[in-house]
């Protein structure tokens, strides 16, 4: 086993974020969460709760074709028996997406009522997306508006301004607006684990990371709950894995993929860029590194 890290980053640009957010929530209608499927927990702000506090909402657990299936089902029946609408999405494939404008007008049924009582049917639908880094909000605003309206990288940071796009191309309603709003992580991760699974999946910055320490915690995860997995990605047995120690894997996986130096020794940390790349971008298969909490749990 490997010490789990501290992980804390919380860059000025973010607690601007958090005051623009407050801010911005009278000037929509519904705020649309997007999560990262894999860590559908770690990777929603506790923060935003409070900030959003009554305002219609729907969560959105991206990324869903690198997640377990399963796991993400379960997750949507969890939030839904929360009151908290969910659904599992592919912003990048649009997978997903087309149950979205049902849903959001489902959810502001009450809202879109009051306004053809009033004679403003034409008025736009206002939608806050929010989000931590990297967990592709930028992506779904451009499957939105049907083009690239936002600028998209697969890195944290990538916003850093509150930003609206008018979407008038959607089929079942008028038109939308979408507030962009920079991704936000919160001031302390008060469960180092919370941070751990967040830097796995990128949303914090793997320059201020051990990077092999990194992937070699994100091994050991993964050969004790997805093992056959590993095995089928970097061809190594079974047995062969029972107790091998974290590092001693990713040594193994890199002199696999030939990524020796000089002498023979393996480069630790080419190995590691590797594997939490293809962790990252689902080659390694769907894995989902959080459970719904059990039943009962808040």
């Amino acid at each position: 086993m490997i010490d789990t890290p501290s992980i804390q980053w919380f860059p000025g640009h973010m607690a601007k974020t958090r005051r623009l957010m407050r801010d911005s929530l009278k000037m929509v209608d519904i705020v649309i969460e997007l999560t990262d499927a894999r860590i559908p927990q770690s990777s929603r702000n506790p923060e935003i709760d409070k900030l959003i506090g009554n305002k219609p909402r729907i969560v959105l657990l991206n990324k869903a074709d690198a997640a377990d299936e399963s796991m993400s089902r379960a997750w949507c029946d969890f939030y839904a028996a929360r009151n908290i609408p969910a659904m599992a999405v592919d912003c990048r494939s649009g997978k997903g997406l087309k149950a979205f404008v049902p849903l959001l007008k489902k959810v502001l049924a009450p809202e879109l009522a009051r306004r053809e009582n009033r004679g403003n049917v034409g008025k736009p639908i206002r939608m806050m997306v929010v989000g931590i880094p990297n967990v592709g909000k930028s992506s779904f605003i451009n499957r939105m508006a049907g083009g690239k309206k936002t600028k998209v990288e697969d890195r944290p940071g990538v916003t850093r301004a509150q930003q609206w796009v008018k979407v008038t191309a959607v089929p079942g309603v008028n038109n939308l607006d979408l507030l962009d709003m920079p991704g936000v992580l919160w001031p302390k991760f008060e469960d180092p684990l919370v941070g751990e699974k967040l830097a796995f999946t990128g949303a914090i910055k793997d320059d201020i990371m051990d990077i092999e320490q990194l992937a070699a915690r994100l091994l050991d995860i993964l050969n004790r709950e997805y093992r056959g997995l590993l095995c089928e990605r970097y061809r190594l047995d079974e047995e062969e894995l029972a107790d091998i120690e974290p590092f001693d894997l990713l040594a193994l996986i890199g002199r696999k993929r030939g990524m020796l130096i000089s002498g023979g020794e393996v480069n630790l940390e080419r190995a590691a860029i590797m594997v939490l790349d293809e962790f990252r971008s689902g080659k390694i298969g769907r894995i989902s590194l959080e459970a719904p909490p059990a039943k009962g749990a808040q």
